[in-house]
């Protein structure tokens, strides 16, 4: 297909089958999201990535020209949202490659791709990262080594100092801490110390 070439219908088409596989997009990215992970507005834009990277590509079609001038076009946009989780910088990639696929109707591509992403979305979407916790101590510039010991005995030299803040009255630590180590110590006090 030459830019411009393409029939109404075949648009249609493009952009009918475009549809359907961001739906499968969405679907997924809501079902192995939850919780404070999910974003709404993410998810819709992933819908939408995959429709304008469709439209991107009735335009371009087989025109080397046409195609350099848009890849420099697009290459002065920047991104600055930070990605919450590392499963949403696949997702866009999906949704890119699922729109290039649709725009120039390779639909047998997308719709198997799409399938099979999906399904291991659906299984590998459910693991949990190993989840991180800040513990933040605060207290006189005196008490600052007793802090640090308190911390050190409560969880056994397995709290790792991030930030260490002194100013002349005050200090402040935050460690991090992991998950299984928090569950273990949850009811020792360590302001008892």
């Amino acid at each position: 297909n030459h830019a411009g070439s393409l029939s109404l219908q075949e648009i249609l088409v493009n952009f009918i089958a475009a549809i359907a596989v961001g739906g499968v997009i969405f679907l997924s990215y809501r079902f192995s999201h939850s919780g404070a992970l999910y974003s709404g507005k993410f998810n819709v834009s992933l819908w939408m990535l995959t429709l304008v990277t469709t439209l991107v590509m009735c335009v371009i079609g087989n025109n080397i020209a046409l195609s350099l001038g848009m890849v420099g076009a697009l290459s002065i946009v920047r991104f600055r949202t930070a990605i919450k989780d590392a499963r949403d910088t696949a997702y866009i990639f999906w949704a890119v490659a699922a729109g290039i696929c649709c725009g120039i109707s390779d639909f047998m591509i997308a719709v198997l791709g799409s399938v099979v992403i999906f399904l291991l979305m659906l299984v590998l979407g459910n693991i949990q990262g190993n989840n991180r916790y800040l513990l933040i101590v605060r207290g006189g510039a005196a008490a600052g080594e007793k802090i640090e010991q308190a911390v050190q005995e409560v969880y056994g030299g397995k709290a790792r100092l991030c930030v260490k803040n002194s100013a002349r009255e005050s200090v402040e630590y935050i460690y991090e801490l992991s998950q299984k180590l928090l569950q273990r110590t949850e009811n020792v006090d360590i302001s008892e110390r």
